[in-house]
């Protein structure tokens, strides 16, 4: 099967949106939105106004909100849908999209309920269909802005992964292979909860070695629970675990960084979400991660202090007393 000819991006957020910009420039690509109102904007104005402010998408851009219409005849489809929705819009494409299509995910979360990985999901629903993800240090406006980047694709066919790897590429955003699916899900969905621990260094007013040491062992606590559920130590060090750790830790256009902030400056999470419009994936992830490190037995003191404060179960300022008094080891144990 080609799997170059066209592509379908389900879910206009600002990462969805921009990866379907990505990808028209190499492939006629269509954006399907869930709101026809965004639809007939991308098609008619070319921009998407609710999530990436005055930026134009290119013209040969088309969106639809009908996914019949998005998966008719699609050869390539990236799910960029939130984790918490996944599932659901994945049952709405059963019956409709082709047999063996690759789906490639977006989202950087796990699922609630279940603890599973976007593309653990995909094998639940759709099985015979190739799945991978696309990962990296990818703020959607600098994306979309041109400035240098670079992803992650990710796929165990070497072969597939190596084939759908152009289908992104610009002269301004570099895309990498890599086959460790397991490394790239786990950091993605990880780093979110340690960007909302950034952002409370920053709402406390605290300075940059706090936030370097932050990183650092919030990178340590991302490589040793994927390397128990199966990732490469590697994987961390790259693109998807170390890069995307950076990015959304230090951006000011970083949502789960926002998050933080405004949880150390006092603010209660019902107030800081109801002025978002977009998902903080980490907010919603928290629990899961934390859930899925205790079922392999991992120690993830930075994640559960933060789903503790996301829960109301204690201060910023007891997350914070309480990490500091642990006692402290080798730095490297539990990953060399």
């Amino acid at each position: 099967m080609v799997v170059t000819e066209r592509v379908a991006v389900i879910g206009a957020g600002s990462w969805g949106t921009a990866v379907a910009a990505l990808a028209s420039h190499n492939r006629p690509t269509i954006l399907w939105a869930r709101r026809k109102d965004l639809a007939d904007e991308i098609n008619t104005a070319h921009t998407n106004s609710a999530y990436l402010a005055e930026r134009v998408l290119p013209e040969n851009l088309v969106g639809t909100a009908s996914l019949d219409e998005a998966l008719d005849g699609a050869d390539l489809v990236v799910m960029g849908v939130p984790s918490h929705g996944f599932r659901a819009v994945l049952g709405e494409m059963a019956g409709v999209i082709r047999p063996g299509v690759p789906i490639i995910s977006l989202s950087k979360g796990v699922e609630q309920d279940t603890h599973k990985r976007m593309t653990e999901v995909i094998a639940d629903l759709l099985p015979e269909h190739p799945a991978g993800v696309l990962t990296g240090p990818n703020l959607a406006k600098e994306v979309l802005d041109g400035y240098p980047a670079a992803t992650v694709v990710a796929l165990e066919d070497a072969s597939l992964c190596t084939a759908l790897r152009p289908l992104f590429a610009t002269p301004a955003f570099r895309v990498y292979t890599n086959y460790d699916v397991v490394g790239c899900e786990v950091a993605g969905a990880l780093k979110n909860v340690m960007a909302i621990a950034a952002g409370i260094c920053d709402g406390l007013g605290f300075g940059d070695n706090t936030k370097a040491t932050l990183m650092t062992r919030g990178l340590n606590e991302l490589t040793r629970l994927g390397v128990a559920l199966g990732g490469q130590p590697l994987t961390f060090a790259g693109l998807a675990g170390m890069g995307d750790l950076v990015a959304t830790c230090m951006s000011r256009q970083s949502r789960n960084r926002h998050v933080g902030e405004q949880l150390g400056r006092g603010r209660t999470l019902d107030d800081i979400i109801s002025e978002m419009n977009m998902v903080a994936e980490g907010v919603k992830t928290s629990r899961a991660v934390v859930g899925l490190a205790r079922a392999v037995g991992i120690e993830m003191p930075i994640a559960e202090e933060i789903t503790a404060v996301i829960d109301g179960k204690q201060t910023v300022n007891d997350a914070l007393r309480n990490l500091m008094e642990r006692d402290a080891g080798h730095e490297l144990e539990g990953i060399a």
